[in-house]
């Protein structure tokens, strides 16, 4: 069974964007991830000359739909629709953060979930590229299919390796969202300049892409190797 992912791309208060990413990772993860069936896959700025800014990405896992239906039970199962025992961390969220937009990602069978990036150390990686992808309703497996084959080996040129494939649920199967690891700002722009000139990666049949440049907050797993927990909490700034 494939393993489902939230994937968050949160408008965030530009002076706190890193008292948000401290909030979500030490403040949330040792409170609420247990409870919720979920694991922290990573949380990430988004690079603000390559996209809408000021953003903060964050990608949650769950090993099943099941457990995904358990989290929004836990959570939309009071008259509030929050966890009550959660009340001061939704007040100190509020002032982090504007608003946002949500996906319900399936991963493509390739996908090595975020342990496997833990039991390395981490990706190592200087930053990300985060790619979402439209095709014509119906095309989304396909395009997965053909992105975990052709496009891994076409990006290995610059030494780029995925780090996540996915496409989104609830929608017209018409939509993939990819994540890659740049090992270094040399193989960065190696990649920037080879597909400004017409010499990167193109699948087929698509009708829309967009790349975002995203770095690790500094508790995100992806660069720790591990999920926060109580002893990475400090004061914020302003709490």
């Amino acid at each position: 069974m494939p393993r489902v992912y939230i994937h968050e791309v949160v408008e965030v208060d530009g002076t706190r964007r890193a008292d948000y990413q401290h909030h979500m990772t030490a403040n949330w993860v040792p409170e609420s991830a247990a409870v919720r069936r979920q694991r922290c896959f990573g949380v990430f700025t988004l690079v603000g000359s390559t996209g809408p800014w000021p953003r903060v990405v964050n990608l949650w896992e769950y090993d099943s739909w099941e457990d995904l239906a358990h989290n929004f039970s836990h959570e939309l199962g009071t008259p509030g629709h929050r966890d009550p025992a959660l009340a001061r961390w939704w007040a100190a969220a509020a002032s982090f953060r504007k608003g946002g937009h949500d996906r319900i990602l399936v991963e493509h069978p390739s996908n090595p979930g975020v342990q496997h990036w833990e039991s390395r150390g981490g990706t190592a990686a200087a930053a990300y590229l985060h790619e979402v992808f439209t095709t014509p309703v119906g095309g989304a497996l396909r395009l997965a299919e053909e992105l975990a084959g052709g496009a891994v080996e076409a990006m290995s040129r610059w030494a780029i390796e995925p780090v996540g494939l996915w496409h989104t649920a609830m929608r017209g199967d018409d939509e993939v969202v990819a994540l890659w690891r740049v090992p270094d700002w040399d193989s960065w722009s190696a990649h920037e300049g080879a597909s400004a000139s017409g010499g990167g990666y193109q699948p087929d049949g698509i009708t829309g892409r967009q790349r975002w440049l995203l770095v690790d907050a500094q508790l995100s797993p992806l660069r720790t190797g591990r999920q926060p927990t109580e002893a990475d909490r400090r004061p914020l700034s302003r709490e």
